[in-house]
């Protein structure tokens, strides 16, 4: 049954080695490469967002691309914003965590 006070956000929304056929959602500008559920609960907090914690699945598949398992996080519905603003904003954070992360490697 379909559950109507939740986003289900999938890890291959922000995928920069997809195309957006294969289910990239976010412009290649803000996507990053091989994302992980992780980094993409990480990107949600620091948005501003409370990902379910509870209602996490790291060893699904992604409905595009049945043969790899990805993985998703569930936030709840805000009335303010719709879901591709708040993919725009968790993939504008997890650009952002993912530079920093790169930049302390170094």
């Amino acid at each position: 049954m379909k559950d109507y006070d939740h986003i289900v956000v999938w890890l291959d929304y922000f995928n920069k080695n997809l195309t957006r056929r294969k289910g990239r959602r976010i412009s290649s500008a803000h996507a990053v490469f091989d994302p992980t559920l992780g980094d993409l609960t990480d990107a949600a907090t620091a948005a501003g967002y409370k990902p379910l914690l509870d209602e996490t699945a790291d060893q699904v598949r992604y409905p595009r691309r049945p043969f790899l398992k990805s993985g998703y996080i569930i936030l709840p519905k805000s009335p303010k914003y719709k879901k591709s603003k708040i993919l725009e904003d968790v993939a504008q954070k997890m650009h952002q965590l993912k530079t920093k992360k790169k930049s302390k490697e170094r």
